[in-house]
């Protein structure tokens, strides 16, 4: 089961999703710059921890890592779901007090994955009543997450343990 990430381990992994591509601690470091001051050796502990905790793989490229995700937030996302409705003592009821917290926009979301489940398996139950939501009606709950920045320039770093403090390092 996976454990929810601190708050600078989300907002690595984030840009990681978000750029969908192999990433190196220096540009995760410029891209976190623009919202706080934050040292090289600081993103690289935490890339290195998550990397350890099986979140991201590595590969070396020249003199620096290369960080990939090994799933996507939506599967971080249901994993964290699930362990949570598991720990409930009463499912069905977490399952009612959780749809009584989704916004309109949520609920349709909802809806059209539960169809999509119905597509691919016949006998999967049709969505419950409960979850129709009337057009234009809203609902008090969870807004929409903030979109992460574009990625910033490629740059090289240093490997963990070979130096790659701030002022150091290819191309400074």
């Amino acid at each position: 089961m996976p454990r929810q990430l601190g708050d600078l381990e989300d907002a690595v992994m984030t840009r990681v999703w978000q750029w969908n591509r192999p990433v190196t601690v220096r540009e995760v470091l410029e891209d976190l710059q623009r919202e706080r001051s934050i040292a090289y050796t600081t993103v690289m502990t935490v890339m290195d921890n998550l990397h350890q905790k099986g979140w991201v793989r590595r590969e070396v490229d020249g003199r620096a890592y290369r960080y990939t995700a090994v799933s996507t937030r939506a599967a971080y996302a249901a994993a964290l779901m699930n362990e949570a409705w598991s720990k409930s003592d009463n499912p069905a009821a977490a399952l009612v007090a959780f749809f009584g917290m989704m916004s309109a926009a949520q609920r349709r979301a909802l809806e059209d994955a539960v169809r999509m489940v119905r597509v691919d398996s016949a006998d999967a139950p049709d969505v419950p009543e409960a979850l129709a939501v009337p057009e234009g009606a809203e609902v008090p709950g969870a807004p929409a997450a903030p979109e992460a920045p574009e990625a910033g320039p490629e740059a090289g770093e240093s490997r963990p343990g070979e130096g790659g403090d701030e002022g150091s390092g290819p191309g400074r």
